[in-house]
């Protein structure tokens, strides 16, 4: 049996690197994708920030006002969500071409199982190498990629030497690979995770393979077993293509815990924006919808909803969401981490549209449009879809003014 080649690509950067290769302008400067910062009294939360502006200390999930508080001479842009599915598909239909089996993950990562076609790209170095100047060719964006025999040490390889990096784990080597690395680079390990294992006395993987599955099973549960088998780079789990894909999810873990309601419900939002942008691109109905809520003390729920009829648009999904949320009740607990997922999935060419009619979704695309419009003059309304792709860029300068260029 020959060895598995699997191949983890991410894109680097992805959001802003594709506002900066949009706007040449932008590159080399500090850039942040996310909610209005409004002279630092903004609510909502950073979407992605550039290595730039990573330098000042800003990153994905982070409140937007503490990240204008970190630097606020930072170009802040509203999200072109459009944009990004289409630079994304355009990736993907790259990465089709050297694996039919290929696993999209999120907008911006991938795995492909290249077992039975590296030998037409010579090795597993070219077959990556080949990717990125594809996908820097076609769309002048870098990709980091990691290449090993399962997902797990693939992942994690593809995030050693970003930006524009490629890592190898020879096979058999898995161990060894991650044994120097901290804790904090396995699969579900946040920073809560990290302290909690460090008090347990586990700083670096090495520290758990000396272990035991026995003692990580009494202390940690079945989520400890898991740990112990990463950390021994043992993941069975295979790479699934579309026809096999069962959800589409996405998260975010807060900086902080929150108990901030704006910025849950604008988290929310987001998710449930780039879940529905997702669905689309992939061309999927779904009639299954699945909130995720993480707690302070690693508490963590989902609450679920079948609905009657197939759908692939926002409002429905936002809805269904803000009542899964409302319902829940989390009292004055702080919120760790939140997800929505929808699945359930069907092509949507065989969806029978008895829930609208053509007229029906004309009404929802305005609404949509309306209260995205609403939502940018200042008013606190929920967001049916998040903004426009606007005819240029518009930056919001550190004075809260915008200009556009």
């Amino acid at each position: 049996m020959s060895e598995k080649i699997i191949l983890h690509v991410d894109m680097d950067a992805f959001f802003t690197s594709v506002e900066q290769v949009d706007n040449p302008l932008l590159r080399g400067k500090p850039v942040v994708v996310g909610a209005d910062p409004k002279g630092g009294r903004g609510r909502g939360v950073v979407s992605a920030a550039s290595y730039e502006a990573r330098r000042f200390g800003i990153h994905s999930a982070m409140p937007i006002s503490k990240a204008f508080r970190l630097c606020p001479t930072a170009y802040f842009l509203p999200p072109r969500f459009d944009r990004y599915v289409e630079l994304s598909n355009m990736i993907m239909k790259i990465l089709e071409s050297f694996s039919p089996c290929i696993e999209q993950i999120s907008i911006d990562e991938a795995f492909l199982d290249c077992t039975n076609t590296v030998n037409l790209f010579v090795s597993k170095e070219n077959i990556a190498k080949k990717i990125k100047h594809e996908i820097v060719t076609s769309t002048g964006l870098t990709a980091s990629i990691g290449i090993a025999t399962n997902k797990l040490v693939a992942k994690i390889a593809s995030d050693l030497h970003k930006p524009d990096g490629l890592t190898i784990c020879a096979s058999g080597e898995e161990k060894i690979f991650l044994a120097p690395l901290p804790i904090s680079k396995l699969f579900g390990v946040g920073k809560k995770t990290q302290s909690l294992l460090q008090s347990l006395g586990f700083y670096t993987i090495a520290d758990i393979q000396h272990s035991s599955e026995n003692y990580l099973h009494g202390v940690l549960g079945k989520w400890g077993v898991m740990l112990y088998r990463f950390a021994n780079g043992i993941d069975t789990r295979v790479v699934e293509p579309y026809s096999t894909v069962k959800s589409v999810s996405e998260e975010t873990t807060f900086d902080e815990d929150s108990a901030d309601e704006d910025v849950i419900i604008a988290t929310l939002t987001e998710l449930c924006d780039r879940v529905i942008r997702r669905v689309r691109a992939q061309h999927f109905a779904f009639k299954t919808i699945t909130l995720k809520i993480r707690l302070e003390g690693f508490e963590t729920y989902t609450r679920s909803k079948t609905i009657h009829d197939y759908v692939k648009d926002m409002i429905t999904l936002q809805k269904e969401i803000m009542r899964l949320y409302i319902s829940f009740g989390r009292g004055k607990r702080r919120v760790r981490l939140l997800g929505v997922r929808v699945a359930n999935l069907i092509c949507d060419a065989d969806v029978q549209m008895s829930l609208f009619s053509c007229r029906d979704e004309q009404k929802i695309e305005k609404i949509e449009t309306v209260i995205d419009s609403m939502h940018h003059r200042g008013l606190n309304l929920l967001r049916a879809s998040v903004v426009k792709p606007p005819e240029k860029i518009a930056i919001i300068h550190n004075d809260g003014k915008k200009g556009k260029h």
